[in-house]
């Protein structure tokens, strides 16, 4: 039926709610076996001491409904049917098409029986009979017969619940009174269950019981019921959970509580109790932080030493954010720049540098270039030069290889002649090897025989 859909749709969340609270609850049987002294199924307590007797505990913890409990009762209370109900038998020859309407109150007596197979969960059935009358005082016996899924909060010995069913609502009358119908019914409702001992409880239902309308396309008719009764319990333990002895451990870290500086919450004991800690709040724990006070990032939870990743640390770089442009001049201030113009004319080929055919000796028409490139280097101390040779293909591959080098390095002894630090100059000698123009013509080999200056950059 929808409406018994709908009702049980409603219990579902309750039902999810009350197993996070068995689970949570105090064990009343095997839960928590291992805590100390904790009694196990089997009746053997789970470090050889002797289960303690229900009497040592408070007695609204010591009837706590159990696993696999039976649960028979009676009960009796108060039914009052709904103005509109469908509970008559149609008769086209009768006033109102034999409908009547019931007295607003109607005794009702009934029994139940019930099983448990989980603390928080269980399922019922019941019957019952309503000594109702109509308003023209015709007297007409409504009865139930019934089954519901209860769903209880089961940590002490006074247990709230809450039930949904379904079954069947029906009357029974003579003609002069409503006749015989029987409908089905849902039901929902909650109530209290008050354990007085092993065996007895008294139980408080409130319900809202579900039936058809009269003319039945017309909706739902609400009948409110007030049921007292008397249970008996069955299959209950002999024994119940001793009592926590010593130190506890709330936190469940193994470490007791005198011993542990967390109480509340997990940690280890190189920390006294406490969760590891993560002083910086970096993500990384303590024992893994070489910068445990100060947040970093992977690997080591430092800072970032170098923010814009130019290989010059934050401390020494002019401009931690912005890289250093990698072009041979003043690449240690961490700082972007470009070649002044003065060093850009040294870079490439150099004009004007001459030597004596086939030798290694620099022209004095040369020395103007030379100087000027002296003074350059001069006034940029951080500079650093390649100086390469560069022959025709004429002659001797090896030959012209080691003439290059030699003419490489006659500059460079120039420049130190002129001050220069020697380590800032380093030589190269290419021969033929890497030519600018055509060898076949006579000016082509003019500007294959050349010396360039390249910046050397770190």
């Amino acid at each position: 039926m929808a409406m018994f859909a709908r009702n049980i749709a409603l219990l579902t969340p309750v039902v999810t709610f009350l197993a996070a609270s068995d689970a949570h609850a105090a064990p009343a049987e095997d839960e928590g076996a291992a805590s100390v002294g904790i009694s196990s199924d089997d009746g053997v307590s789970a470090e050889g001491e002797g289960e303690t007797d229900r009497g040592e505990l408070e007695w609204i913890n010591r009837w706590a409904p159990e696993r696999n409990m039976w649960e028979v009762g009676l009960y009796g209370g108060l039914f009052l049917p709904g103005a509109n109900h469908e509970l008559f038998e149609f008769d086209a020859a009768a006033p109102d098409l034999g409908f009547k309407r019931f007295k607003p109150l109607a005794p009702e007596l009934g029994a139940r029986v019930g099983y448990y197979p989980l603390r928080f969960l269980g399922v019922e059935l019941e019957g019952g009979g309503m000594f109702a009358s109509t308003r023209d005082d015709q007297a007409a016996t409504l009865y139930t017969v019934r089954g519901h899924v209860l769903a209880q909060i089961p940590r002490w010995s006074v247990t709230p619940f809450v039930v949904a069913g379904a079954g069947a609502l029906g009357v029974s009358s003579g003609s002069g009174a409503v006749g015989n119908d029987l409908d089905a019914a849902v039901h929902l409702g909650g109530g209290v269950k008050v354990y007085f001992n092993r065996w007895v409880a008294m139980r408080l239902d409130l319900r809202d019981v579900i039936g058809s309308r009269r003319g039945v396309s017309e909706g739902e008719n609400h009948n409110f019921e007030a049921l007292l009764g008397l249970t008996f319990t069955l299959g209950r333990k002999k024994t119940a959970p001793p009592p926590a002895k010593g130190p506890i451990d709330t936190d469940g870290d193994g470490i007791m509580d005198p011993d542990d500086k967390c109480v509340e919450t997990p940690g280890v004991p190189e920390y006294e109790g406490c969760p590891i800690p993560d002083t910086d709040g970096d993500g990384f724990l303590d024992p893994d932080d070489k910068c445990p006070t100060v947040p970093g990032i992977a690997p080591d939870g430092c800072p970032d030493d170098d923010i814009d990743k130019d290989g010059i640390v934050n401390d020494d770089d002019k401009c931690p954010e912005d890289p250093e442009t990698k072009n041979g001049y003043q690449d240690e201030d961490g700082c972007p720049d470009e070649l002044p113009e003065e060093v850009k004319q040294f870079a490439g080929v150099i004009e004007g540098i001459y030597f004596d055919t086939n030798k290694d000796t620099i022209k004095p028409k040369s020395r103007p270039k030379l100087n000027e490139a002296a003074d350059v280097l001069t006034r940029f101390q951080d500079i650093k030069i390649e100086i390469s040779g560069h022959t025709d293909n004429r002659g001797k591959h090896a030959y012209n290889m080691d003439l290059s080098k030699r003419r490489a390095e006659s500059v460079r002894n120039y420049l130190v002649g002129k001050g220069i630090d020697a380590s800032r100059i380093t030589v190269q000698g290419y021969g033929p090897d890497q030519p600018i123009d055509t060898n076949d013509t006579k000016a082509g080999r003019a500007k294959n025989r050349r010396i360039e200056f390249k910046i050397v950059a770190d």
